[in-house]
């Protein structure tokens, strides 16, 4: 099972990327609302997307759901990483504690 949940950790980060990307497609300047939606980053992000839930499929074979709805808050983590990576966004004490939380909880709920 552990093969699994770590396809499920990965679905989740290649989600998270994927949001991340289309972040910064949307804060780009497009000539008008055809290329805003339809450009490389956009296609690029849904794509990822798909591959992400194929792979959450993939997962749930053997995970158990009420397992799978933790393994799915790592998104928050891996987007709050990301966004300060990628977007230089500022991490606040509130979001370092809420993920703090998340991470905790993630692991309670896996001592368990």
């Amino acid at each position: 099972m552990l093969n699994y949940i770590i396809v499920f950790l990965v679905s989740v980060l290649i989600s998270s990327v994927s949001q991340v990307i289309l972040k910064t497609s949307a804060n780009e300047e497009h000539d008008n609302k055809i290329r805003e939606i339809l450009n490389i980053k956009v296609i690029f992000a849904y794509g990822l997307f798909l591959g992400a839930t194929l792979l959450t499929m993939l997962a749930y074979r053997k995970v158990p759901l009420s397992m799978g709805a933790v393994l799915e808050t790592t998104g928050y983590v891996y987007v709050a990483i990301l966004g300060r990576l990628v977007l230089k966004e500022r991490l606040d004490k509130y979001k370092i504690c809420g993920n703090l939380l998340i991470i905790m909880g993630i692991i309670i709920f896996s001592i368990g």
